[in-house]
């Protein structure tokens, strides 16, 4: 019996030990570079093929097209592994107790070990997860002639994105788990009570204070695509919008346009690459599916969203959470979901919560894709721009117009 338990407890540890030897073997392979294809980022498009009637023919994917594409789905399935194993481990070894115990000498005051330990974790979780993040958001892209990016600056956006995530840890987890603390059953609706409006100030405020961190935003170079583009707006209903352009062309060879913020911030972002690559109906049609998102209110559908699932999320994860804690409470090194070494629990209940989901969220991203699509269509009565713009997009971003149906 001591034996099957001493294997157990060294299982997750040897798994993570396997996995992590795969991604540094990942990461410092030579990925052999395929020479960029007609149709892919890196090279020139092809010519879209028109039919005897006048319809715009799908472009059948290249063979790197279906690489990327193949190849994709084999790191979504290592990420999602990945994901959940790192917290898993952190959990089930009692690390988390152990480096709770740690930071809590770093100072008199609780709030400083609370401090540290997400502070360490962030730290930790980053540095074990740069293999995977190189290769999947750096060297592959590369491969593949879609990134444009230099080592430099990715590796800075990920330290970016890592003192964003410290900063969010900070402001976040401190008053959770005084909640918890305070009110062991009803934490959740209290922390949802704030978290909710939290989350709607960032939505607003991400364009301005966020984004702008990881790129140049500037006015449109080109002043008679901008009126254009404003009187789009003006004919769909969205009153007050500005046009930016963004610098992304430092960053990928693919393209892209969106409408983002709310009120005050409410703004229309194009990649100078979209600009560069499709014509000017072409990216009007784009820009009327991304303006059918706001007037179609879809924004506002993902907020009203947002405010259940988030409420629900927290339900399920004091619950899921507490029957774990209380079968495992002396493995895990922790009693008390008020206590910062349970966050890794919530981190691997959460991913395994929206994997559950995700198909119904699949589902619900295509319904709003499919109605933008339409009203595109309707805003610019351009039916074969729209079909070409759709190719162009294909052909850019190495696309597959006909995915597998576990991976739509």
């Amino acid at each position: 019996m001591a034996a099957s338990l001493a294997r157990r407890q060294w299982l997750l540890p040897a798994l993570g030990l396997l996995a992590l030897g795969l991604l540094l073997w990942l990461s410092i392979s030579p990925v052999e570079a395929a020479p960029p294809e007609a149709g892919s980022a890196g090279g020139e498009l092809p010519a879209i093929e028109i039919d005897a009637q006048g319809y715009v023919v799908v472009p059948t994917p290249s063979e790197q097209a279906m690489s990327w594409y193949r190849s994709g789905n084999i790191l979504w399935i290592i990420n999602l592994a990945w994901g959940l194993l790192i917290p898993a481990l952190f959990v089930f070894t009692g690390f988390s107790a152990r480096l709770r115990d740690w930071t809590g000498e770093l100072g008199k005051k609780p709030i400083l070990g609370v401090l540290g330990f997400l502070l360490v974790y962030a730290l930790l979780s980053f540095v074990i997860d740069l293999p995977l993040s190189y290769y999947g958001g750096f060297a592959r892209p590369h491969a593949y002639g879609l990134s444009s990016q230099s080592a430099g600056k990715w590796f800075g956006d990920e330290l970016k994105g890592l003192m964003l995530g410290v900063v969010a840890l900070w402001l976040f987890v401190p008053g959770t788990l005084w909640f918890v603390r305070k009110s062991p059953d009803r934490w959740w609706i209290w922390t949802s009570m704030v978290a909710v409006p939290i989350a709607f100030l960032l939505l607003m405020l991400a364009p301005v204070f966020i984004s702008p961190l990881f790129n140049d935003f500037g006015p449109m170079k080109d002043a008679g695509l901008e009126a254009e583009i404003l009187a789009l707006a003006e004919r769909a209903g969205i009153e007050g919008s500005r046009v930016f352009e963004v610098d992304k062309s430092v960053d990928t060879n693919t393209v892209n346009a969106y409408v983002t913020g709310f009120g005050a911030t409410k703004r229309i972002v194009l990649w100078d690459t979209i600009i560069a690559r499709l014509g000017r109906d072409e990216l009007l049609v784009v820009m009327g599916h991304e303006m059918g998102h706001y007037v179609l209110g879809h924004v506002r559908n993902s907020m009203m969203l947002a405010a259940v699932s988030i409420p629900l999320t927290l339900w399920l994860f004091h619950k899921v959470a507490g029957l774990v804690i209380a079968r495992h409470r002396e493995r895990l090194g922790f009693a008390s979901l008020g206590d910062v070494a349970a966050l890794p629990l919530f981190f691997l209940l959460t991913g395994l919560f929206g994997f559950v989901i995700a198909p119904l969220g699949n589902a619900w991203s295509r319904h709003q894709e499919h109605e933008s699509d339409r009203f595109a269509l309707e805003i610019t009565h351009d039916n074969q721009a729209c079909a070409r713009a759709f190719a162009r997009l294909q052909q850019t971003n190495l696309g597959n117009p006909r995915p597998g149906t576990l991976w739509v």
